[in-house]
């Protein structure tokens, strides 16, 4: 009978909070099959770094979350530092979470991704034609950067949120944005939160989706 076999990169990490430079070395010299198992594991399961003092916290958020947006709790989940304890961000490798950091939060769902999807392309329909316009050449900037890169997220099966205004012509993302929003508040006064400056939501279409981005980022 043949044993069960682990790439021995990965094979090394025991601690579910691995250091940034654990993770990317296991991801470079374990090849894809290791970055498949740390996109499915460390960067998506279990209790993140930001709540490990408080697990039922973590729980508590996801449940409320659930209800608001009507997905699955176990379709939301956290990535980012405040997952691991620190950033796989390639500008911010192995800075730590702390209280000036975001909670990046992801949902794996296909009926949320399609809304959001859905104002996504009103909003680029409106911005083609003029019918709404950015405040002010800074905004202008990153309004034709997403216009750009949102359809080619769009055919990779993810998309952010925050990449459409905050306007009630797009009703899913600016409930997210408002949800954002009073999550950090509702964080501020929970006794055992992390403190987080902001928070942000990335919509997946599927968990093949999400699986395949992350194998492309820990490249």
């Amino acid at each position: 009978m043949e044993p069960f076999k682990v790439p021995a990169p990965f094979r090394e990490l025991t601690n579910p909070y691995a250091s940034a430079a654990e993770l990317l070395d296991a991801a470079r010299r374990g090849g894809e099959e290791a970055r498949i198992g740390l996109a499915r594991l460390w960067l998506s399961e279990g209790i993140p770094f930001a709540f490990r003092e408080h697990p039922a916290l973590y729980e508590a958020v996801r449940t409320w979350l659930s209800i608001q947006l009507d997905v699955h709790a176990k379709e939301i989940s956290l990535t980012g530092s405040a997952r691991l304890g620190s950033s796989l961000a390639p500008r911010q490798v192995g800075k730590p979470f702390g209280e000036s950091s975001d909670l990046d939060l992801f949902i794996v769902s296909d009926r949320l991704f399609d809304r959001v999807k859905g104002d996504f392309i009103r909003w680029s329909i409106d911005f083609e034609r003029g019918a709404v316009k950015p405040r002010n050449t800074r905004e202008e900037g990153f309004w034709t950067s997403n216009y750009s890169r949102g359809h080619k997220l769009i055919e990779r099966g993810f998309l952010d949120s925050k990449m459409i205004p905050n306007l009630s012509s797009y009703p899913t993302t600016k409930k997210v944005s408002q949800l954002m929003w009073l999550l950090v508040e509702k964080l501020k006064v929970t006794v055992g939160a992390p403190r987080p400056s902001q928070a942000s939501v990335r919509c997946y279409a599927s968990w093949s989706s999400y699986i395949r981005q992350i194998c492309i980022s820990l490249r």
